[in-house]
């Protein structure tokens, strides 16, 4: 693996090693801290999307093993507009060890790969959110003791995030079921390459219109904001579209008792989801988000170590 771009290019067993190698760090960093295996080595990280969690564990994790990381936001780089993808990728992979693009276009997060002599880590795109899924199968992984067998059930939009969480529930052995309103489904051929993962791990995938048709089997119940970043311009529609999409108590009930709820943040609270259900016994929420760092080390720690 030289980048982590997005999960339907890598190998199951490859992300199985990433996963192992996360929960090490992560009982390493709590027994009281990492090794400097990072020492010496900075990553630049790009910002076209302002950001909470992915610049934070980021920076943080490349602290605890040793390294250091420089912010860019688009008032320094302008990519592709104050200077073309390919150069900023030449320019910055000369100063740095590995390269985080957080960006609205996916193809952005290939040029960079394309033309850098560095490892290029995809910390999202409109497309896919790798980093984000990683992290969640992690949690669910430390929930259940493992992950092939458990059921996951998405509700709401067929974003990136959707998108990265079947492929990566696809490696792991999840069953994979989501639940969106008609004309929100998941890109077909992100669809596609998680089928066909799916069917060589001997995984499910179901598609469904109805929130309480998937969440009755269902470990996981997952979702995330229905409107997205550079989707403000569509709110009144979906929040007309998505109704009855809400993860509440009504919506638990009908799960498994033990099952957990799952969002990747940030939350509109109230709309996707209701303060019951985040601030709730089985929410994983905000172990879900520091489980980003842990990942995210492993990540790191493997390309650039």
């Amino acid at each position: 693996m030289k980048h982590f771009l997005d999960l339907a290019n890598c190998d199951s067993d490859e992300l199985e090693h990433l996963l192992d190698l996360a929960l090490r760090l992560k009982a390493e960093w709590r027994a009281g801290g990492n090794q400097p295996v990072l020492r010496g080595k900075t990553l630049g990280m790009i910002f076209q999307k302002p950001s909470l969690r992915t610049r934070v564990s980021f920076e943080m994790a490349m602290k605890h093993l040793g390294g250091d990381a420089i912010m860019l936001g688009p008032q320094e780089i302008g990519l592709g507009v104050r200077e073309s993808v390919p150069d900023v990728a030449r320019v910055l992979s000369s100063y740095v060890q590995g390269i985080m693009a957080r960006v609205f276009d996916h193809d952005h997060v290939l040029q960079l790969a394309e033309h850098s002599r560095v490892p290029v880590i995809n910390g999202l795109s409109d497309d896919y959110h790798p980093c984000q899924a990683l992290a969640d199968m992690l949690t669910i992984r430390e929930q259940f003791g493992s992950l092939p067998g458990t059921k996951l059930a998405f509700v709401g939009d067929g974003n990136n995030v959707a998108a990265s969480v079947a492929l990566a529930c696809a490696h792991f052995g999840v069953d994979f079921s989501i639940a969106t309103p008609e004309g929100y489904e998941m890109n077909g051929r992100i669809r596609g390459q998680a089928a066909e993962i799916a069917q060589r791990n001997g995984t499910t995938m179901l598609m469904h219109t109805r929130p309480e048709a998937i969440v009755a089997d269902a470990d996981v119940i997952y979702t995330d904001t229905w409107v997205s970043m550079g989707q403000e311009d569509e709110t009144q529609e979906r929040l007309g579209e998505f109704t009855g999409f809400q993860v509440n108590d009504a919506l638990l009930s009908r799960a498994k008792p033990n099952s957990i709820v799952l969002h990747c943040l940030p939350a509109h609270r109230g709309e996707e989801i209701t303060d019951d259900v985040m601030d709730g016994e089985q929410s994983r929420v905000f172990e879900q988000a520091e489980n980003r760092m842990h990942a995210q080390k492993a990540i790191l720690s493997h390309l650039l170590a």
